[in-house]
């Protein structure tokens, strides 16, 4: 198989044919790789289909179709481009230069990055996803694209479920078969994301069917979501019936994107001045799952994570998982005005808590504003208590298993939120966006700190802190970052 450099350009063969990357400062880059034929027309709602060969050498110098058409917000934390086009199933390889220019080195460990947004949004081909400083440290870095919201997720009776999860298996499958090609090895692949695409990590970790396609996984703010399949069939039925169509394949395909997605969002608006009340409906609806996503249907995704890891999944594979100190701080302490006068403890029996457990987590946040405690709850209840558990779930006798906590505050929202930690972790603070999120000067030694914990593990399984089963240790990111013993409290406090 050939690998030849033209200039600025470089090209490298695949297995469905030749493709034209090009240099950047230190490593190569190629992008829009089609991994699967475009999921339209006779294939929509279909499992995804290997890419047919072509002839020539296709070019891969610009990102490629977005399965998101729209992104949630108009600016969103993490920045999110739409791009047009059908040929949506597609995945960016960024590589060292030395190794993708000569081919004379040893096979460089590999980082398969899925990204976030609730499985409704998000898109590959954010910047903040570009690969140079894993490059940099040695590590081929694949982002990768996958079906959203009903067209990747929603149940229908005549098509397969889980097509985005589909999408998962095959563009690792393609990862086996042709990242040798770019430099990097097939035996040595880390799977990572973060929120759905954490949540992605975990759903694969617990996949029979994904046995074999990674060595590694690391969830970063992982949300699995875990639909149980009757609950999916009833998304079905209410979205035909916004639509006017039949709850199957049939009908649905000819609805078009744009009704379809104007459909799914149909009352879920965001707030725009919420009150009290609102936020305290929002936290009793809360359970830790979303409206779309990876649905348990006994076949591609048997079992929920829990259960699948109860049972023993993954547990052979060393695991790294954190979050970010308040996901969704952000929210309540932005309304902070709203609970000056109310009692935390009653606030929290509000909300559906026990009035053992309202104690228990009233006293792991002591002295906290009512605010505070409002969003630590919405953030333990979608993020950190799941983390806990699969911290107990792993077992004695598992593969090593790192946690971290996230806890450097936002200079723009004064809380560590959600998506915060990327670009540390990306190690890419100069990108103009990351000022508009985490304030003027953010501090380049946390990154520092963080990205040299996510190469480390991707190369060596070992982000450089004692494995949490024979420490009880946590990483906590911060101005002084250090390891604690325990960690995650006011999480800890909402279990039974």
């Amino acid at each position: 198989m050939r690998r030849t450099t033209t200039g600025e350009h470089v090209v490298v063969e695949t297995n469905a044919g030749a493709v034209r990357g090009f240099w950047r400062t230190g490593s190569a880059a190629f992008l829009g790789i089609p991994f699967a034929e475009p999921p339209y027309g006779d294939l929509r709602f279909l499992a995804p289909v290997h890419v047919r060969s072509w002839t020539g050498v296709r070019d891969a110098l610009r990102y490629g179709p977005t399965p998101q058409r729209k992104a949630l917000a108009e600016i969103t934390t993490i920045p999110e481009p739409s791009i047009s086009g059908e040929d949506i199933l597609n995945l960016n390889v960024f590589t060292p230069r030395p190794q993708a220019a000569t081919g004379s080195e040893a096979p460089l460990p590999v980082l398969v990055y899925v990204h976030g947004g609730g499985y409704v949004a998000g898109s590959p081909a954010s910047p903040w996803y570009d690969g140079a400083a894993f490059n940099r440290d040695g590590v081929v870095t694949v982002t990768v694209s996958y079906r959203l919201g009903f067209d990747g997720f929603g149940w229908l009776p005549d098509a397969p479920a889980n097509r985005g999860i589909l999408d998962w298996l095959l563009a690792l499958e393609w990862v086996r078969s042709n990242i040798s090609q770019f430099g990097g090895d097939p035996a040595r692949v880390t799977i990572a994301g973060q929120s759905a695409g954490g949540g992605a990590v975990m759903t694969l970790l617990a996949m029979p069917r994904a046995r074999g396609l990674f060595r590694a996984a690391a969830s970063i703010s992982g949300v699995p979501s875990d639909i149980p399949l009757e609950r999916a069939k009833q998304t079905t039925v209410r979205l035909a019936e916004r639509l006017g169509v039949a709850p199957d394949r049939s009908s649905f395909v000819r609805v078009s994107e744009g009704d379809l997605l104007a459909a799914q969002r149909t009352g879920s608006e965001p707030l725009e001045k919420p009150t009290a009340d609102d936020l305290i409906a929002v936290m009793r609806a809360m359970d830790g799952s979303l409206p779309l996503g990876p649905v348990v249907d006994g076949d591609v995704h048997p079992s929920s994570v829990e259960e699948a890891m109860r049972g023993g999944s993954g547990r052979d594979v060393p695991l790294l998982v954190g979050s970010t100190r308040q996901e969704f701080g952000g929210l309540a302490q932005a309304n902070r005005h709203l609970f000056e006068d109310h009692h935390v403890e009653v606030l929290l029996e509000q909300v559906g808590l026990s009035p053992e457990a309202a104690r228990r987590f009233a006293a792991a946040l002591q002295d906290h504003h009512p605010a505070e405690v409002v969003g630590q709850y919405m953030t333990d209840v979608m993020f950190r208590r799941r983390i806990v558990d699969w911290l107990d779930l792993r077992g004695e006798a598992a593969a090593p298993t790192w946690a971290y906590d996230f806890a450097w505050p936002s200079a723009v929202s004064g809380v560590a939120e959600h998506c915060l930690d990327v670009p540390f972790i990306f190690d890419l603070l100069g990108d103009p966006d990351v000022t508009r999120v985490a304030g003027p000067e953010p501090p380049q030694v946390l990154a520092d700190q963080i990205h040299a914990a996510f190469a480390g593990f991707v190369r060596d399984q070992d982000p450089g802190w004692p494995p949490y089963r024979q420490s009880k240790s946590i990483m906590v990111f911060d101005s002084d970052s250090a390891t604690v013993n325990g960690g995650y409290e006011s999480a800890r406090a909402l279990r039974s």
